[in-house]
Order: structure tokens, then C-alpha cells, then sequence
């Protein structure tokens, strides 16, 4: 077996690599058979998981699963999320952590002074290229629960999806959706944050030919229960198109709009 097999065999495959790899089968340099086990060595026997400090990046996510790992910063060392950064960026992948405290997000912001900081969703993210694909729309019922919306946005633009926020159009009030519904005619999905009742994805929903992914967040007074009630509301929504996601989850809203987008984009 020639150098050349022993080095991809041993590599963690990205786009780069594994298009140098049919490259050198396209030349004659590697056979189907060489291609074939370096292929199944790291997909099957073990993804590339690297330590550093202690954590463990899951480098092969990406092509698992379409997207990198992210990075959730809270109990971690700075010197470890900085680690945990490189290692996404040596890889060629797009970065994002989620949850930073202050100190957290000046580390990482001296560390890569390219990454984006966004310190109203808590998150430091870095993309490769600006390009974007797919549209989803972030409607947020109240100022208070923009936080979860901005981390909601975040995690879209990371994914390379194109992402609007439409703010302050809860229900107290709702000639103010109905003004702006016509942004959301050709969303491939929509994420709805809301606390106190938790009434918006309903509207919504009835409003919308999309899927419609409902935040409860931890906005309200005594009896919101800290999003339970928001939570327990959304659950029980009429509106068919409607699913739900845990309390102040702006980041699991945004991945699951982020994969329909991207999948939508696909199909076209």
C-alpha cells in the first residue's frame, strides 16, 4: 500500500480531502478498492474526534449529518472553546458557539477577530464564504423574547440559510403581524418565539403553507411558570403545522428550519 493510501486512510474527511481522494482515482494514482476502504476505514471504524483540552471535537459531523458541530459554552474553560474553534476552522467548517458569557465572548472575539459576535443571543460564529440558500423567517411576539429570536438567527446564518426577523408582532396587538404577514408568502419555514401565553404560533400558523416551529421562551410574570405555560400552549395548538421545541431553545428552532430550508432549496 502506497503512502499516498496510508495518508487518506488516516485522514478526517472534508470536501477538500475526499475530492483529492476521486482525484487521484480519476489519474489512475488510486483504485476503487484503495478509494473504497479509505472511505469505510473513517466512516465506519470511527469518526475523528479530537481532544482538546477537555473537549472533543467531532470533526466527521459534517458529513454525517450536513453540518459541523457546535460549540455550547457554558462550563467551559476559555482556552478549551478557543481550542474547540481552531479545530472547526482547521477543518474547513463554519463555527458557531452558543450560550458564551461576557467573558467567554471576549476571548474568542480576541482569539478570531474575523468571527461575528452577536452578544444579545450570547454567540460567536465564523463563516467560510457568505453565500446563501433556502429562507426562513424569526417572528418574535415581544422585544423581551428577542434574545432567543437573535440566537435563533444566528444558528440560520451559520447554516448558510437566509434569515429575517420579524419583531414585536404578538398578539396584544395583532393588526401588527397582519401588516407584515406578507413577508413570510415564500419562507420555507418559520420560528415563532413567544412567551407569557404563547398564543403567536397558532396565529400563525393559520396564516402560513409552511412548517411553523414555535420557541417558548421564559418571558412572563408568575403564573408563565419560567415558559411552562408558553411551552404547555404551544403543545396544544390547533394550528396543524405547528411543532414545538424546549423553552428558550433558539438554536434547536433554528437547526430544524435551517435543515427544511436547505432541503427545500434542493428540491427546486
Amino acid at each position: 500500500m502506497d503512502e499516498m493510501t496510508t495518508e487518506f486512510q488516516t485522514a478526517s474527511w472534508t470536501l477538500p480531502s475526499i475530492q483529492q481522494l476521486l482525484q487521484e482515482l480519476l489519474v489512475g494514482n488510486q483504485t476503487v478498492e484503495q478509494v473504497s476502504q479509505s472511505l469505510l476505514r473513517t466512516s465506519i471504524s470511527g469518526t475523528d474526534i479530537t481532544a482538546t483540552g477537555d473537549v472533543r471535537i467531532d470533526s466527521d459531523r459534517a458529513l454525517r449529518c450536513g453540518y459541523p458541530e457546535v460549540i455550547y459554552a457554558p462550563g467551559k474553560s476559555t482556552e478549551s472553546l478557543i481550542q474547540a474553534f481552531q479545530k472547526l476552522l482547521d477543518h474547513q467548517q463554519n463555527a458557531l458557539a452558543t450560550r458564551c458569557d461576557p467573558s467567554q465572548i471576549t476571548a474568542l472575539s480576541q482569539a478570531f477577530p474575523d468571527a461575528t459576535v452577536n452578544l444579545s443571543a450570547r454567540t460567536v460564529r465564523f463563516n467560510f464564504n457568505d453565500e446563501v440558500s433556502g429562507k426562513v423567517m424569526v417572528v418574535s411576539a415581544g422585544t423581551s423574547d428577542r434574545p432567543v429570536a437573535e440566537e435563533t438567527l444566528e444558528t440560520l446564518r451559520w447554516m448558510n440559510v437566509s434569515a429575517e426577523l420579524l419583531l414585536d408582532v404578538g398578539v396584544a396587538g395583532p393588526q401588527r403581524f397582519l401588516q407584515e404577514k406578507h413577508r413570510l408568502d415564500d419562507a420555507n419555514a418559520v420560528v415563532v418565539v413567544a412567551g407569557m401565553e404563547g398564543a403567536l404560533p397558532s396565529v400563525v400558523g393559520g396564516w402560513v403553507r409552511c412548517p411553523v416551529i414555535a420557541v417558548p421562551t421564559s418571558v412572563g410574570y408568575g403564573a408563565a411558570f419560567g415558559g411552562l405555560t408558553a411551552l404547555l400552549g404551544m403543545l396544544n395548538s390547533c394550528a396543524a403545522n405547528v411543532a414545538v421545541v424546549n423553552i428558550d431553545a433558539g438554536f434547536k428552532a433554528g437547526y430544524l428550519a435551517g435543515m427544511i430550508a436547505q432541503q427545500a432549496h434542493k428540491n427546486l
